[in-house]
């Protein structure tokens, strides 16, 4: 941080080193919701979902994670981002976001060796190296490069469908992730071995984009400081690069619990947000997400020294929530179950529907 009390107004306006300024500091998170087509083309029910999100007063509205090769999708029904052909419909959504006064970004998406055979007609899993449980195999190093060029296509191709950023996939155990791990990497060239190494996918997508698509737009990265084979030492050092070289204008913290403390031991003592919230950040700002339910939630995680929101489950229940929350500074969500209909209301098609019967006591039988 740079030396000054945290600004712990949801409602103040957001600037950004790159891009237009964020109207408040409440961002929908990306989320899985099944409803493209198989093609990646955007379907009404997505467009209709992410837009009511916009209206409903979200500052940023980020698409679900959007893949940027057909080998890499990681879902049924993903939002696609990988070729021209898609155009149309993202060109459709940024208008129809940025109409209602939000942010339109779309998230880049490789789910590596995560991506399921049966979804991509048969074709096998790439990822940095070799996992047996899913069959995948490891990328050539000219592979690697392809994969790296579609990060950064997808990105133009984002600008010019009319968004105003994207943001980078790196959290989750997807591609940008594995790569990361030394768990799943076992490379031994250049993307390989040390932290440096293994990182280097990382920050060459990001300086790929920013070089591409120049300073008016705006970039963004979600990155999971634990589980899926990341160490919270090496997750650490590679937010403070970020931070130092201040290509990114947000880190986007997914954190499952944004107040629990670090499952590892050496961290214990602080939470999970305040070990990322006292490092020097410079111009890029930080957001968090998880189990931020309501109004008290978003303050705290702001209190704590965050200067973002990303809103999950909550967006799924209300697709005002940002309107509610200036409201009443006391808002909760809805209790969960909530029947099909209610869903609905909110804007979710029946793919989307059908998807939540998946998460625990979230729909009513």
């Amino acid at each position: 941080m740079d030396g000054k009390a945290p600004v712990t107004d949801l409602f103040a306006p957001m600037s950004f080193a790159h891009g237009p300024a964020m109207k408040n500091r409440l961002m929908l998170s990306p989320l899985t919701n099944l409803q493209s087509h198989n093609d990646g083309q955007l379907s009404d029910d997505e467009f209709h979902w992410l837009v009511k999100r916009a209206q409903g007063g979200f500052g940023m509205t980020m698409t679900c994670a959007a893949f940027v090769q057909m080998e890499g999708r990681g879902f049924p029904g993903q939002l696609g981002i990988s070729d021209d052909s898609q155009l149309p419909g993202l060109t459709r959504l940024a208008a129809a976001i940025r109409q209602e006064g939000s942010l339109a970004t779309v998230q880049l998406h490789h789910a590596g060796v995560r991506s399921p055979k049966d979804l991509n007609n048969g074709l096998q899993p790439v990822g940095p190296s070799p996992f047996e449980e899913t069959g995948a195999r490891g990328l050539s190093h000219a592979e690697v490069e392809q994969m790296i060029e579609a990060f950064i296509a997808a990105a133009v191709r984002a600008q010019t469908a009319g968004f105003d950023g994207v943001e980078v996939h790196g959290a989750h155990g997807y591609v940008v992730a594995q790569f990361i791990s030394s768990e799943f990497n076992q490379r031994e060239d250049e993307f390989g071995g040390s932290l440096e190494n293994r990182s280097r996918v990382l920050f060459r997508i990001i300086d790929g984009i920013r070089e591409r698509c120049g300073p008016g737009f705006n970039l963004g990265l979600r990155i999971s400081p634990e589980r899926f084979g990341q160490k919270m030492s090496e997750v650490i050092e590679i937010c403070e690069r970020l931070f130092r070289e201040a290509k990114i204008d947000y880190l986007d913290l997914s954190l499952w619990d944004a107040f629990k403390e670090p499952i590892e031991e050496a961290y214990h003592g602080s939470s999970l947000l305040s070990w990322f919230t006292r490092l020097d950040r410079g111009t890029v700002r930080l957001g968090a997400a998880g189990k931020v339910r309501g109004a008290k939630e978003a303050q705290a995680c702001l209190q704590a020294g965050a200067d973002f929101v990303a809103i999950g489950r909550s967006a799924i229940l209300h697709h005002d929530f940002p309107q509610r929350v200036r409201g009443d500074g006391e808002f909760q969500p809805v209790k969960t179950p909530v029947t099909a209909d209610y869903l609905r209301n909110e804007g979710l098609g029946p793919k989307f529907v059908e998807y939540m019967k998946t998460w625990p006591k979230f729909v009513a039988e």
